[in-house]
């Protein structure tokens, strides 16, 4: 793997200036590549939409960096959730009945919100200085295959971002999307994706 041409620290300066301006970002999460911005702002968000020419109906996973982040953007926390989270062995995106405090363009028709907690350290160390969730949906256009590493990436999508995150931070090897469960207010849940 070749050396990133920025430390760490730099990159991640580079993006929250990016990210608190408006902006969208190509970078790299604890599954695949992903293209972010600030979950709260819903014209950066609106910006996602467009680059991957996807249908707003179709809303996107937050990604927060603790577990007890995802309180100000959900009504309720089910018991259930502390228990997924802290028992997931790989990556676990899970779908709330109803997200607020959020860009309202992630959040879904029937006003749940799909919110992650990342492992990944450059991504965790980008949500702590932020301050706030990202947004992060695949790095593809809309009813594409989502790409398992950097250089499967579009370069339309590369080109479309406001910064694309060098390719170094992202880890090696070919990595899939998070496992989602649902969860409903009467405590019930259902496995979207394994």
């Amino acid at each position: 793997m070749k050396r990133p041409t920025t430390s760490a620290d730099e990159e991640i300066s580079r993006c929250i200036r990016i990210l608190k301006e408006g902006g969208i970002l190509l970078y790299p999460t604890d599954t695949i590549w992903g293209i972010g911005c600030d979950a709260t702002n819903a014209a950066a968000v609106e910006k996602i939409y467009k680059l991957k020419n996807r249908t707003e109906s179709k809303s996107m996973i937050i990604l927060t960096d603790t577990p007890e982040r995802i309180q100000r953007y959900v009504k309720v926390m089910p018991e259930m959730a502390w228990d997924l989270i802290d028992f997931a062995e790989s990556p676990l995106t899970i779908i709330y009945p109803e997200g607020q405090n959020l860009a309202a363009n992630v959040i879904a028709d029937d006003r749940s919100v799909a919110i992650r907690v990342v492992k990944d350290e450059f991504c965790r160390q980008l949500i702590r200085q932020l301050g706030k969730p990202i947004v992060s949906t695949s790095a593809n256009l809309s009813g594409e295959i989502p790409p398992v590493n950097y250089n499967a990436i579009d370069q339309r999508i590369i080109e479309g971002v406001d910064h694309a995150v060098d390719a170094s931070f992202g880890q090696p090897g070919n990595f899939r999307p998070s496992q989602i469960i649902k969860l409903e207010v009467n405590g019930e849940f259902r496995i979207i994706r394994k």
